[in-house]
């Protein structure tokens, strides 16, 4: 065989080829650690009991295990160190039961006193409901991940479902004047009441006494009775799911009344209020029944015109037609019986056996939720009676609104940077509320490609058997951050706290937003509102608040102790606000410092924080309407107080009208 002839230039060639290639791979090496080296040093930085802690992120439930478990951990995929087999970053089960700590544990440490005032009277009441929720929520967590928690066979509460069950009145009045009702209600179940108003007392209250002229106290005689539903946190009243309140005397019509009303996330509806006057012909009815049936007043049927034309219809021979005229349905020292029943529409309330008002059922509430009657005020009750209840309560059988169906799970998470993520507070019960999210806007192409990432933020529940349901919906959906306190209303701000440790470290993000799972986002139209300001500049953005003063009085009084300023500082209502990456960063920073002041509320909060962060950058505020506190306007952005069926329309309307409108449904 012929040698080849040696080519010195083709050689040459070669070698500079082979030199640009090593370069090349070189400097892709030199790019990819820079990508990885921020992972490699966290996944390695909780090796230690005493070493960092390691970042929220919405593993598997299994991820939570006990040291003593970690032989069952979820194995790393051989193609990727970092990641599980779902796509998340990988945490050990032994850092991932710190992780809790980098939410809550610095706020749990007091704060430094001075040498004259007690270490006791410095501690504040917030920091005490945190340490507080802290040890529960431990302890809580514990059994759960042991197995010690044991339901009944069909993997529901424990507690039994009667058909029917009745409570003397002393009965009644050694349970708190409350009657719990396992299950809730279902279609035509019907409680009964039998009751008796008491004499009208003198009232001095300002609030009512200033409605009277003179120094002569008011008389007063009222009662109200109520369907509660179960507290989401602690903290936080029950929601009135039916309050119904009649008012013999001191009503400031001076004319007895009924008035109902619900309230639904700590917010009150419109009222509807019975007067005696009988609903319009063409107002909507309730099940064909009226809303407000009437009543005889002092100031209608027995008037003068009424007796001229009484006499006139005597002397001209008329028919005479024959009518029933009905009293106010409750008197002072009168025993009544009142039956209160569920409709396909509304609830009805009949009094001593007849009709007296329909309530229409409102948006955010279920028949199921009814689970306990409140009856309170200037009333005796001799017994109370509930009858046709169901003997099974859906809202612990989660499959009824979880679908596990392939298509509602979270998409992995990207590698790097993402534009936008969304947290989104949640309470451990709200499955349906969870369920629409995810079949509604957490379906935008957005979403789904990974671009914008959304993740729901629950604490524990109080009620053992939510938390195992809730664990098995972490596990297959995988777009949950469980934050292992016991839940608090006044510690919501811990959750958005780690909204933003989620939003800079596991899924690093140039914008974050919070947002409620009752509230409709609309992705790409708060997307592009964020990128209208200036790529380098810091930014809030939201329905902001200004100049608002804090309540001194009332159910939502703040003490001077817990906010001595006068105004409040310029903060955006807390359904949704976006912040920019930087701002969210500053809090983290601070947080671990210790030196993060905190609020009870959480909007307010934020606002606090972002004016602090402003002192030493300028921050671009945005303000919108179109980020609804209340309800939903056309054109949103984001639209609050959206039950799980308006959820679902609004998407439909979007998805096939292409048209931002509002579902204003019952």
């Amino acid at each position: 065989m012929k040698r080849r002839k040696f080519d010195p230039v083709l050689s040459h060639t070669r070698l500079r080829l082979l030199q640009i290639l090593m370069a090349a791979m070189f400097v892709y090496f030199l790019i990819m650690s820079f990508e990885i080296i921020p992972y490699v040093l966290r996944a390695g930085s909780g090796s230690g009991e005493d070493g960092p802690f390691e970042p929220l992120s919405d593993s598997l439930p299994r991820a939570f295990l006990l040291e003593s478990e970690e032989k069952d951990a979820p194995s790393r995929p051989a193609d990727d160190p970092l990641r599980d087999s779902r796509g998340s970053p990988y945490q050990t089960p032994k850092r991932r039961m710190r992780e809790f700590k980098r939410v809550s544990g610095l706020v749990f440490k007091e704060r430094p006193f001075d040498g004259n005032v007690s270490k006791e009277d410095q501690v504040y009441e917030l920091h005490k409901s945190a340490r507080d929720a802290w040890r529960v929520g431990k302890k809580l967590w514990g059994e759960l991940v042991s197995g010690k928690i044991e339901l009944n066979e069909s993997g529901n509460r424990s507690e039994p479902c009667p058909h029917s069950f009745s409570l003397s009145g002393s009965e009644f009045q050694a349970r708190n004047r409350v009657l719990v009702i396992p299950c809730g209600l279902t279609l035509w179940s019907h409680l009964t009441v039998v009751g008796t108003p008491r004499w009208a007392h003198p009232e001095h209250d300002p609030k009512i006494a200033v409605l009277k002229d003179g120094d002569e106290a008011v008389m007063v005689s009222q009662f109200m009775m109520e369907l509660q539903g179960l507290k989401t946190v602690d903290g936080e009243d029950p929601p009135r799911i039916l309050h119904f309140n009649p008012r013999l005397k001191g009503d400031w019509s001076g004319k007895p009344v009924i008035e109902q009303n619900t309230c639904y996330r700590m917010q009150w509806g419109s009222a509807l209020r019975c007067e005696g006057w009988p609903s319009r012909a063409d107002e909507d009815t309730v099940d064909g029944q009226v809303k407000c049936d009437k009543w005889i007043r002092d100031d209608d049927d027995r008037s003068e015109e009424w007796k001229v034309t009484w006499w006139l219809n005597r002397l001209i021979g008329r028919t005479k037609k024959v009518t029933i005229d009905w009293p106010y349905p409750f008197a002072e020292a009168k025993m009544f019986v009142l039956t209160l029943s569920a409709g396909l529409e509304g609830y009805h309330i009949n009094v001593d056996g007849r009709h007296v008002t329909s309530f229409p059922y409102r948006t955010g509430f279920v028949l199921e939720d009814a689970t306990g009657l409140f009856v309170n005020g200037d009333v005796d009750v001799h017994s109370v009676y509930a009858a046709s209840l169901p003997t099974s309560h859906p809202s612990f059988a989660p499959q009824m609104h979880l679908e596990m169906v392939t298509k509602w799970k979270a998409p992995p998470l990207p590698y790097g940077h993402v534009e936008l993520f969304i947290g989104i507070l949640s309470a451990g019960n709200h499955f349906a509320e969870r369920m629409a999210v995810r079949k509604s806007w957490m379906q935008h192409k957005l979403v789904k490609s990974s671009r914008v990432v959304a993740r729901f933020f629950v604490a524990l529940h109080g009620r053992k058997e939510v938390n195992v349901e809730l664990m098995k919906e972490v596990e297959y959906f995988g777009d949950t951050v469980i934050v292992p306190y016991m839940d608090n209303y006044d510690l919501v701000v811990l959750k958005t706290i780690a909204i933003c440790e989620y939003g800079v470290r596991t899924v690093p993000a140039k914008y974050i937003m919070k947002c409620d799972d009752d509230t409709f986002v609309r992705v790409d139209a708060v997307l592009k509102e964020a990128r209208k300001v200036h790529k380098h500049r810091s930014l809030y953005i939201g329905n902001l608040n200004y100049h608002h003063k804090p309540l001194r009085y009332g159910k939502w009084a703040v003490t001077y102790e817990e906010w001595p300023e006068e105004d409040y500082p310029t903060y955006a209502n807390g359904p949704g606000y976006i912040v920019s990456s930087d701002i969210a960063k500053f809090i983290l920073s601070e947080f671990e410092k210790n030196k993060l002041r905190l609020f009870k509320m959480e909007d307010v909060s934020m606002g606090m924080w972002v004016e602090r962060f402003n002192d030493s950058r300028p921050v671009e505020y945005v303000h919108s309407s179109k980020f609804c506190q209340f309800g939903c306007i056309e054109d949103y952005y984001t639209a609050h107080y959206q039950s799980p069926r308006q959820m679902i329309c609004m998407w439909g309307k979007l998805q096939h009208n292409g048209k931002p409108q509002c579902c204003n449904m019952r």
